[in-house]
């Protein structure tokens, strides 16, 4: 198993990571009865997307010997409605001033939107996804 998620009650969950112990807590958003005091379900599932571009082109920086340390993904998410679903996840990654070269830029971007977490997502959420490079 990855983890378990325990119901606390007044639409909250609290998740467990089994092989760290980690914990993620979740609350509903204001605009589906919540009290957005944490992430919500469908923030996590944005907010992954971003984590997963950044690792992956950690990964790949690193086995090319570059370093992308300090880089940034700001996440916003879009829903809709009838059914209530992410339409949109919006992805705007600030890259650290490292002098990349245009065939690095081109390899990290790549890197970035190949990541299993863009694969994994239904087609019909759209990824617009930007790189700003210092």
């Amino acid at each position: 198993m990855t983890s378990t998620v325990h119901y606390l009650g007044d639409l909250r969950t609290e998740a467990t990571h089994l092989l760290s112990g980690s914990k993620i807590v979740t609350d509903a958003p204001p605009d589906n009865q919540g009290k957005g005091e944490a992430f919500s379900p469908t923030d996590l599932c944005a907010t992954s997307l971003a984590s997963c571009m950044l690792t992956i082109m950690g990964i790949s920086a690193r086995n090319h010997g570059w370093n992308i340390d300090g880089a940034v993904a700001s996440v916003n998410k879009i829903m809709a409605s009838d059914p209530r679903r992410i339409s949109k996840v919006e992805i705007r990654i600030v890259m650290p001033k490292n002098g990349f070269e245009e065939n690095q830029k081109r390899v990290l971007e790549a890197a970035g939107r190949s990541c299993p977490v863009a694969f994994s997502l239904a087609e019909g959420i759209e990824q617009d996804i930007e790189f700003e490079w210092q």
